[in-house]
């Protein structure tokens, strides 16, 4: 009985993507993090932005 030409893969060619595949995902994870600290960041900076501005234009200074 012979296998198919589309079966035909080796254990290490699939371990290879898997690892292809875990990296790229742990690497798409860290991406996000990093973005969801720096716009988390940037909307408490914001927030205060704001604050300070209207204070500002209450005290008559804008």
């Amino acid at each position: 009985m012979d296998i198919p030409t589309r079966a035909k893969m080796d254990v290490e060619d699939l371990l290879k993507l898997v690892l292809v595949l875990v990296i790229v995902w742990i690497a798409v994870q860290i991406a996000l993090d990093i973005l969801e600290f720096a716009f988390s960041a940037l909307g408490s900076v914001l927030g205060l932005l704001i604050v300070v501005l209207i204070i500002a234009y209450l005290l008559d200074y804008i």
